[in-house]
């Protein structure tokens, strides 16, 4: 039941430590289904730009009821001018086994590597995405349970700790509300290299309030508060200093050079890419189909490839009658008699 209260989507400002808004994070929570197997569909993005460098992260990924990544898809990349790094990895859920893909593109060198580690030896592993899933169920309890450790992965897939802490309440201003936040820190324990560390506020109401990593120059941050949930009271107080109405010049709208639209542009393109990547995927007869059509037609070459492409795939409708399937492939295409 409480799995069901933590479906929803927060959505927060990338900020400099100089206050310059640098791009957007954003995380959903949304039931679905995966092989027939009710589970939450993560989705996660962080795309903006740090020293006017192009960055972000992309999650998305299936998680079970008992919060076990059946598949996830990881890209993260920073575009810079003369040295651009691109990561990306898939983890799928096989049989008894947890596979882990990763394609590594550092300028033109691109590196391959392929992980298989039998379930038993990732037994209370967390993910990244269900890492998400864990901080808004404990952000609604407002307790961490004492050792709460989980297992990981390092940035080399190695397998290593990563644990829970609570850093007690705070108050924060969101927009023109203060509210009392509550704290949860998050580190992975890499055996070869110093723990990685995430802290993170949370509304009453499990929305997320702020995220950090630490050691890093930028800050995520709410800056609207969100339509408050029945359950929980936010205690709140509420600026009464009047502004002057202000007058803002219409400026022409350039998409490309606007960070928020921007960013979500990337986000949207991700989220396509990893859908089609996995439908794709999931149906491998479309690759198998689409060979058969292409190589049929440069055999046959036709002079009307719009007729040839109808009449190719004419067959497969339940409502065809059957007869010569490719008698018009050299005459005059029928749609375009009327045209």
């Amino acid at each position: 039941k409480e799995l069901q209260h933590c479906l929803f989507a927060d959505s927060l400002v990338t900020i400099s430590d100089t206050g310059r808004e640098l791009g957007e994070f954003t995380v959903t929570i949304q039931k679905a289904s995966f092989n027939n197997e009710a589970c939450y569909l993560i989705h996660a993005n962080s795309h903006g730009s740090i020293d006017d460098i192009p960055c972000g992260t992309s999650i998305t990924a299936y998680i079970s009821k008992s919060l076990e990544t059946l598949e996830q898809h990881h890209h993260e990349y920073v575009k810079l001018q003369d040295h651009p790094l691109d990561r990306k990895s898939y983890m799928v859920r096989q049989d008894d086994h947890l596979v882990v893909n990763k394609i590594i593109t550092e300028r033109e060198e691109v590196k391959r590597q392929s992980f298989t580690f039998p379930l038993s030896s990732v037994q209370g592993f967390v993910s990244e995405a269900s890492n998400l899933l864990i901080l808004r169920i404990l952000a609604k309890k407002r307790a961490i349970p004492e050792d709460m450790v989980f297992l990981s992965f390092d940035t080399e897939t190695h397998i290593c700790t990563s644990t829970y802490k609570e850093l007690g309440v705070r108050s924060q201003t969101v927009g023109k509300v203060g509210t009392e936040v509550f704290g949860i820190e998050r580190a992975i324990h890499s055996e070869e290299d110093v723990p990685t560390t995430w802290q993170c506020y949370f509304l009453s109401d499990g929305h997320l309030a702020s995220r950090v990593q630490v050691g890093s120059p930028v800050t995520m941050k709410l800056i609207h508060m969100p339509a408050q949930s029945d359950e929980g009271l936010i205690l709140m107080f509420v600026l009464d200093k009047k502004e002057p109405d202000l007058v803002f010049e219409q400026k022409p709208l350039v998409w490309e050079d606007d960070m928020q639209l921007y960013s979500k542009f990337l986000d949207r393109k991700e989220e396509l890419k990893a859908n089609h990547t996995m439908y794709i995927r999931h149906h491998p007869e479309l690759k198998a189909l689409m060979a058969d059509f292409l190589q049929f037609l440069l055999l046959r070459k036709p002079d009307d490839v719009f007729t040839f492409a109808a009449e190719y795939f004419a067959p497969f409708s339940s409502k065809r009658n059957p007869g010569n399937t490719f008698k018009s492939s050299n005459k005059t295409n029928p749609f375009w008699e009327n045209c």
